[in-house]
């Protein structure tokens, strides 16, 4: 019980310092963002907010300017569930790529996501 408040207080104190901390995301022009934008909607990012791989895969996010969904797997039991239930475990951050006609990919793994998105986007 104590070490989940100690990891519980850490962790929302470094989502703090996170936003706080954060430099403006990448520019670019509004037709080339809105293309971005329109490519991120097949994507949600399943995270704990005070999970810090989860922070440091956001942290990638903002930095590259991408409007990724997320979805909270730790307090909203619909996202948990398909996090379980579609992509076989409750591991977090987890991101799931959506493309038509193609079966979603659950990518886990902070480092792999973000190595996925910076080809992609960077």
């Amino acid at each position: 019980m104590l070490l989940k408040v100690v990891r519980n207080t850490l962790g929302y104190s470094i989502a703090a310092v996170d936003i706080m901390t954060r430099l403006p995301g990448k520019k670019r022009s509004a037709t080339e963002q809105a293309q971005v934008d329109a490519e991120t909607r097949q994507l949600a990012l399943y995270q704990f907010t005070a999970c810090p791989f989860c922070i440091k895969t956001r942290r990638a996010i903002h930095k590259l300017g991408l409007a990724i969904e997320t979805r909270d797997a730790m307090n909203d039991a619909q996202s948990r569930s398909e996090l379980e239930q579609q992509g076989g475990k409750v591991k977090v951050p987890c991101l799931r790529i959506s493309e038509a006609g193609k079966p979603d990919v659950w990518m886990y793994e902070s480092g792999d996501i973000i190595s996925y998105l910076q080809q992609r986007f960077g």
